[in-house]
């Protein structure tokens, strides 16, 4: 069925709420960094304290019915990172200056920013994308999803409040209340750039709108385990990034690829961690109950507690299970563990040697995956790099939790985001956590420098002055 055609009203609404960001992006035209760092640490603390984001994320939970409440509220450290990437780099002005190459570069706003909110995180992706954009003097619209709406308005409305107080315009961030597809369709044709953190159609949609679009991809992440990984914290970590928001992520480990020499090892330390094992005639039930018989993802199991999945397969589990295990061999398009759950179920495979490890890798991102993201248990550096080099990825996570870890925690490098780029693998623009300088258009200023041209022996190497065609 074809979505039906925008109405004036919503045309209208559109075209009232750009040329209102764009009022709001001209009265701070002329704030300097400390200004606009000012307004990006009042919209942190605003959006970041532990009393605002934990009732605003446990509404959100409530309201669209997916994740959980606690570790939905977890997520809060994400704001705090964010805020410590921002304020540590330039965005007003002269942000570079390379003396050798005799280039300057100089941070101008990228405009109004269309940002389209998925239900999974409808507390936390505002914030974010608000501390970036106001970094570079950027207003920004919200285009939440119809089911976490609510939930959206409600920052955005904090967003709002705290730009009211220090005197910045309200309409530097704006939500749109009743959401619709031609709106979201309209408003993205309408802006200058798009963000689109959420699934494919989504993302698809924001690349369609003929504006500049960045997108992210579907997961599946796949974690390494090999006989030189610490199994306790390899299975702890497991586990955190298993449940975290009952596996809402994109980010949340989906299979675990254990050497033999320490697969019952694992398979028992998960178990210690909360994990229930699945027996065969479970397993066929668990499958029933996450996909339709046409191979679609059921949403009445997306993103809920171990427990009541189970239910919803048609049998019961311990109430102390945190996470739903099932043991697979099988990779490919038809056998649908090998692809991403969206929930609290993890598949288990088993290799006899590395090499074996690594074409299970390929195998399962062929699936479904591709360009986002991977990680391993090992202290072998030259396997570490082997996985790394091997896997279709864009980031790569070692002896880490992967849903905690990969789009920036504070125990690695990554930037802090909430938007992570696959790459041209993935169909994305950018394999790159969509950070700051994602933000941001740059001017290029070019000084003459001694010139720099090697010799054509040098460039030519062995090929200099042989025989032409």
């Amino acid at each position: 069925m074809a979505p039906r055609e925008l109405t004036p009203d919503e045309k209208q609404t559109v075209a009232d709420m750009i040329a209102r960001a764009r009022a709001a992006m001209d009265a701070i035209k002329d704030y300097d960094q400390e200004q606009v760092d000012r307004l990006a640490r009042a919209l942190g603390w605003a959006c970041g304290n532990e009393k605002t984001f934990v009732r605003i994320a446990q509404m959100g939970v409530d309201e669209s019915g997916i994740g959980d409440r606690e570790g939905r509220a977890g997520k809060r450290f994400k704001i705090l990172g964010v805020l410590r990437d921002a304020l540590r780099q330039k965005s007003v002005g002269v942000i570079e200056v390379d003396k050798v190459k005799g280039l300057t570069k100089i941070a101008k706003p990228a405009g109004v920013i269309a940002s389209l909110i998925p239900t999974t995180n409808p507390e936390l992706t505002p914030p974010v994308t608000g501390i970036y954009a106001i970094k570079c003097k950027n207003a920004a619209i919200f285009s939440p999803h119809p089911r976490a709406k609510a939930t959206t308005a409600e920052m955005v409305r904090v967003m709002r409040e705290t730009c009211k107080k220090l005197g910045a315009p309200e309409d530097l961030f704006q939500c749109i209340t009743q959401p619709s597809i031609p709106m979201t369709n309209e408003l993205m044709a309408e802006c200058d750039v798009t963000f689109a953190t959420g699934g494919k159609p989504m993302v698809h949609a924001a690349y369609s709108s003929g504006k500049p679009a960045y997108g992210v991809g579907a997961g599946n992440s796949t974690m390494v385990i090999d006989e030189t990984a610490d199994i306790k914290e390899a299975a702890m970590n497991s586990r955190i990034s298993k449940t975290s928001d009952f596996g809402s992520g994109c980010s949340a480990d989906g299979n675990l690829l254990i050497a033999a020499q320490v697969y019952d090892e694992m398979r028992d330390a998960l178990e210690a961690e909360g994990g229930y094992l699945c027996n065969a005639d479970e397993k066929a039930l668990i499958e029933k109950a996450l996909w339709t018989p046409e191979g679609g993802r059921r949403i009445e199991t997306v993103a809920i507690s171990a427990q009541k999945i189970a239910e919803f397969a048609g049998f019961d589990i311990p109430a102390d299970r945190k996470f739903i295990m099932v043991e697979q061999e099988e990779i490919g398009k038809a056998h649908k563990f090998s692809g991403e759950k969206l929930c609290v179920v993890m598949a288990l495979y088993k290799f006899a040697d590395f090499d074996e490890a690594l074409a299970k890798v390929r195998q399962i991102y062929a699936v479904g995956g591709i360009g986002h993201s991977c990680g391993i248990y090992s202290f072998d550096e030259d396997r570490i790099l082997a996985h790394a080099a091997n896997a279709p990825v864009s980031r790569v996570m070692v002896r880490q939790p992967q849903s905690k870890a990969n789009a920036g925690s504070f125990e690695n490098g990554m930037p802090m985001t909430s938007s992570l780029g696959c790459g041209i693998w993935g169909g994305n623009i950018t394999n790159e956590n969509v950070s700051l300088k994602h933000y941001m258009n740059v001017t290029w200023v070019a000084h003459p420098i001694p010139m720099d041209r090697p010799s054509d022996a040098e460039l030519f190497g062995e090929f200099y002055n042989t025989e032409t065609l």
